[in-house]
């Protein structure tokens, strides 16, 4: 478990935008369980009075939305959603898919910067 400090400046500012905004958070402090191999996912923030969980994003690559897509199967009880530091960054370098469009085409709610008002309610 990771306590002393955060990951990245952005990870750093969305703890900042929680504080100011008076919302309550964990960071790294849940972790779920997938497979095949059983693994450990570590959600970046969880808020609790919201019960979801928000993993800030810059680089989304293959292993991590290969990832993302068992815990989802797996654990379909958790409200897990993504923030983009850029969500129209594309997949790869040949891909015409966006990080967002992915998380479209994958139901699953994202946002770009800021975490979004009507996920704070």
């Amino acid at each position: 478990m990771r306590r002393k400090g955060f990951r990245s400046e952005f990870e750093r500012g969305v703890a900042l935008f929680l504080i100011k905004n008076s919302i309550k958070y964990e960071y790294e402090l849940q972790y779920l369980e997938y497979q095949p191999k059983i693994k450990r996912y570590t959600p970046d923030f969880y808020l609790p009075k919201q019960n979801i969980f928000i993993e800030a994003k810059g680089f989304f690559d293959l292993a991590d939305r290969q990832k993302h897509l068992l815990v989802r199967e797996q654990n379909p009880d958790f409200d897990i959603r993504f923030l983009f530091v850029n969500a129209k960054n594309k997949l790869n370098k040949s891909s015409k898919t966006t990080y967002g469009q992915w998380c479209d085409k994958n139901k699953i709610l994202w946002a770009e910067k800021r975490i979004p008002k009507e996920w704070l309610i």
